[in-house]
């Protein structure tokens, strides 16, 4: 029986099925998506503004506002003083956070190296070729202006 995906739907449906898996995964720290989300954003591009935070992420700034107080009680985060405006507040990963991160990250790798031992040598390098391909992509459209990618 044939199981390759035929269409666009198809692709999506094991594109989610594959990311509910891996992010179920990851349990440590007991994080939200959208916490996880942005303690991994500030560990990757560093402290940022609430505002910064919020728009990047997607979400209004009171709920940036609100997550970051949530991530501070845990220790996970912290806001500090802007040195190049005193009146501006940056959030920041603490080495906490960024041990949270690390280990949320190994489940995940953990989970999809499970993943990928049950598929045959040709699949699994087709799927790595595939995912490769796709990151490259998701990072190139993220750094080219819309109107510049026609």
């Amino acid at each position: 029986m044939d199981t390759s995906p035929e269409g666009p739907d198809d692709l999506i449906i094991a594109v989610e099925q594959m990311i509910r898996y891996v992010r179920q995964s990851a349990r440590t720290g007991g994080l939200s998506t959208a916490a996880s989300s942005t303690l991994a954003r500030l560990s990757r591009e560093g402290p940022q503004r609430l505002t910064e935070l919020a728009r990047a992420e997607g979400v209004s700034q009171p709920n940036m506002t609100q997550l970051v107080t949530r991530l501070e009680r845990a220790g996970l985060a912290r806001r500090t003083a802007d040195a190049s405006d005193g009146r501006g507040v940056l959030v920041a990963v603490t080495s906490a956070g960024i041990e949270v991160l690390d280990r949320r990250r190994a489940e995940r790798a953990r989970a999809l190296r499970r993943l990928m031992e049950d598929m045959t040598g040709p699949e699994r390098q087709a799927t790595t070729t595939a995912l490769l391909a796709l990151a490259r992509v998701i990072h190139h459209r993220q750094q080219t202006p819309e109107e510049d990618r026609a």
